[in-house]
């Protein structure tokens, strides 16, 4: 750790590399967002070799982070460790204090109350990063108004609400394809925060589940080009029912 310090200390320095010299919190965030996406890639694709590589690349932006930091004389990378580690202390009386044992749920509700009164926010949706991708986003505020009590009680009732914004969209839509309006905006993205709900309401993690269905999307799609492929065909200049035949052909062989 102390020569990944020095080395980034290095880089910095008034003769080291010109580009990391000009770098600021907010040029590097977007890297620091990628690094965390390569982490989970690395995660679902099971790599544990590609995983050791890109926790290396999260780690240095935050060394990154907390040399900027340092160099305005705000914090360092120690000050960074020792909040972390305060927090999680706090965080976990039931290990480190003096409350009792607790279960993952009684441990789940206690942290997010420890949390909450960390916030001291006039409302239960304060501290949800806006910066989130929507899905997940949506997923976190729908997660926080059920503390207050603003939630279904059933997750039938979830399910009935994405099918009424279904039906809401189709409406907007009309019979026929329509290019998009502001009011099939606005639909589609009720249809998508109802979806989002139902999945917190089945304890899904809605931003891994559609992970999970575009990686068989993809693997699916991909079986399909390379199955026309060997038949002799274009997949691109096949009829729809043809390609939903090599779509059912891909499923079956799964």
């Amino acid at each position: 750790m102390a020569e990944l310090l020095a080395i980034m200390q290095r880089l910095r320095a008034p003769d080291g590399c010109p580009w990391d010299r000009l770098q600021t919190f907010a040029s590097i965030a977007p890297y620091t967002l990628e690094e965390a996406y390569e982490v989970v890639d690395a995660i679902d694709r099971n790599d544990r070799e590609g995983l050791k590589d890109e926790l290396g690349d999260l780690l240095f932006q935050v060394v990154f982070h907390a040399e900027i930091a340092r160099e305005a004389g705000a914090f360092d990378f120690h000050g960074v460790v020792a909040a972390i580690c305060d927090k999680l202390v706090r965080r976990h009386p039931h290990v480190f204090g003096a409350a009792g044992a607790l279960t993952a749920a009684e441990q789940n509700a206690a942290w997010e109350d420890i949390k909450a009164g960390e916030r001291n926010g006039e409302s239960a949706l304060d501290g949800v990063p806006r910066t989130l991708p929507a899905l997940t986003r949506a997923y976190k505020l729908s997660k926080r108004a059920a503390r207050v009590g603003f939630d279904f009680e059933h997750p039938g009732q979830t399910a009935d609400k994405v099918a009424e914004e279904l039906a809401e969209v189709r409406e907007a839509a009309g019979a026929e394809a329509a290019a998009a309006t502001p009011q099939i905006f606005e639909e589609i993205g009720d249809l998508l925060f109802a979806a989002a709900n139902l999945a917190r309401k089945l304890e899904v993690d809605a931003e891994s589940a559609l992970r999970a269905a575009n990686a068989k999307f993809e693997r699916r799609f991909r079986a399909m080009e390379e199955l026309a492929k060997r038949r002799g065909q274009d997949f691109a200049s096949l009829s729809l029912a043809a390609q939903e035949g090599l779509w059912r052909d891909v499923k079956r062989a799964e």
